[in-house]
């Protein structure tokens, strides 16, 4: 029916405009028989709900989060961290009523990404692993939106983390402790798949590769530490780069992968040489994704969802003050580090 607006629902059930709009925009004020008897009239009239552009112009608000990170949109599908977090970060999403909105920003700036950022509907911006002094941090400052970072780096006061440095020394101290002292380590340096190769100290990202790699080096002054790039952060990426490795003259005794998901592929690799993880070649990752106890991988332990939980009560639960939150890690031992193989 053409012409249907709130008004001609409200006049067909006998109720106030204001009613109707409370059956859609706060159901809890209703008893449910009015609700369901709203709807089903609105429904038989072919009334779709209040317009959302115009609810959100008086509101002023959008009734999403943004969620930034820098790589492609099928990561927040695929890598079982961002899988675990966005998993936290939905369920209080969902207790407030808002939706997410993910917003990738490829890692580069781009005109296409800056003009996402300045033009999105969003209330409020969870910063999903974004390195410092990216573009996209600044056109959140400049619009004055309230956001909330898994680093606690300057961008926001607002952050739920963990000690990265020492997550890592404790790694490093279990690695000194099975006598290890030629170590590669396993990180993305954004090169393209199949990039394979050595990597220099200054051609390390910013962020969390960078605090991790500070502490394995505070927790092992005296070992040969060496950092090797498959390419992103994937499992391939893992195979690639330890493959590379593995087929030099020069093998460490331990590899590390700054995630499970690269270590896991590094103990593929080991597997088609036929060489066993924790017996020939210690490997070790990062997170503690719901892989890494399958497979046996040693690895440190950081509660991934509640991650994403936190995140969201510190953006939309307005009973949370605390602004700040350092989350517990732990190292787990499993079957894929061993002691350093004797000479």
């Amino acid at each position: 029916m053409a012409g249907v607006t709130l008004k001609t629902v409200a006049k067909a059930v006998g109720v106030s405009p204001s009613t109707v709009s409370n059956a859609y925009n706060k159901p809890d004020q209703l008893s449910a028989a009015l609700r369901d008897r709203i709807l089903a009239t609105a429904h038989e009239l072919g009334y779709a709900g209040p317009d959302a552009s115009a609810r959100a112009l008086r509101s002023g608000k959008a009734g999403s989060i943004g969620v930034l990170f820098t790589d492609k949109l099928s990561y927040a599908f695929s890598d079982p961290f961002a899988v675990g977090f966005l998993a936290g970060l939905a369920e209080v999403a969902e207790q407030f009523r808002t939706s997410l909105l993910l917003m990738p920003l490829g890692g580069e700036d781009t005109a296409d990404n800056s003009t996402a950022v300045k033009q999105a509907a969003i209330d409020a911006a969870a910063i999903f692993c974004v390195p410092h002094g990216h573009p996209a941090l600044e056109i959140l400052t400049a619009r004055g939106l309230p956001a909330a970072s898994t680093d606690p780096g300057d961008f926001t006061e607002s952050w739920v983390a963990i000690d990265e440095v020492a997550a890592a020394a404790s790694l490093g101290e279990h690695l000194t402790r099975l006598g290890h002292r030629d170590v590669v380590v396993l990180l993305d340096n954004a090169r393209t798949p199949g990039s394979t190769g050595e990597l220099e100290p200054d051609q390390v990202a910013s962020g969390n590769p960078t605090l991790r790699l500070e502490g394995l080096r505070k927790a092992m002054p005296e070992a040969r530490i060496r950092l090797v790039s498959g390419g992103y952060n994937a499992f391939d990426s893992g195979v690639a780069g330890t493959g590379w490795v593995l087929d030099s003259q020069d093998r460490p005794t331990a590899i590390v992968g700054l995630s499970d998901v690269q270590a896991l592929g590094a103990m593929e690799a080991l597997r088609v040489r036929g060489l066993v993880p924790g017996r020939d070649i210690t490997v070790t990752g990062f997170d503690d994704i719901p892989a890494a106890e399958q497979a046996g991988l040693t690895t440190i332990h950081q509660p991934i969802k509640d991650k994403g939980r936190l995140l969201g009560r510190l953006l939309l639960d307005p009973e949370v003050t605390e602004r700040q939150i350092l989350l517990p890690t732990e190292l787990v031992v499993r079957a894929s580090s061993g002691p350093a193989p004797k000479n």
